[in-house]
């Protein structure tokens, strides 16, 4: 019920800024728009409601025969798709995340593959900004599952610079976060990036 009353109420309010903007709210194409509007929003940040690294607590123990000492063997989840909103002017930005991650020998801590998917979601659906959804991701990984490291690449395409301002409708912003051995070891950064290749994807946008 509470959700319900959400959206009327945000319904109200999204009708007048669509009547401050000069449209007639009572023509046929915009007479359930506030309401879709308001339900779109809803969605969008669904993720203020949950705590994303709760789907972190899902671990499971790697068999011993698999990483029995220390290696730089990692675990990669790349090409996560995700989209947000950018809380500088609630325009969407949206794109691609990679996650690799070196499980810690003593500990023997992996997590579902999709639980990843799962936090870079959930993360993303609220008001963000890239540096700080990049290292959100990563932070979350690095606490609940103990790695040796933890990379996350995300790789966007910001509408607020597609649809005004300059305009750069092929520009990507590509933002890093870095914890653990992948602070301290370069090659284990360059193995990570030669292998999800970090280039430019023509269909991101």
């Amino acid at each position: 019920m509470a959700k319900h009353r959400n959206i009327n109420k945000l319904s109200k309010l999204l009708q007048e800024v669509l009547v401050e903007l000069g449209e007639d709210t009572n023509r046929e194409g915009l007479l359930e728009t506030p309401t879709r509007w308001a339900k779109s929003l809803l969605t969008q940040t669904e993720g203020t409601k949950e705590n994303p690294a709760e789907h972190l607590k899902t671990i499971f123990e790697l068999p011993e025969d698999i990483y029995p000492d220390y290696s730089e063997d990692m675990i990669i989840v790349d090409k996560i798709e995700f989209s947000s909103l950018c809380e500088h002017h609630i325009a969407p930005f949206k794109g691609l995340t990679h996650i690799g991650y070196i499980p810690n020998p003593n500990t023997r801590k992996i997590v579902g593959l999709s639980k990843l998917s799962r936090v870079v979601d959930l993360f993303s659906q609220k008001l963000q900004i890239q540096e700080r959804l990049t290292n959100q991701i990563t932070q979350a990984i690095y606490d609940y599952l103990k790695p040796l490291g933890v990379i996350t690449v995300i790789q966007a395409r910001h509408y607020c610079m597609i649809q005004r301002g300059v305009k750069q409708r092929n520009s990507v912003t590509t933002t890093i976060a870095k914890r653990g051995i992948f602070t301290e070891q370069n090659n284990l950064e360059n193995k990570f990036q030669n292998y999800i290749s970090l280039k430019l994807e023509k269909k991101m946008g």
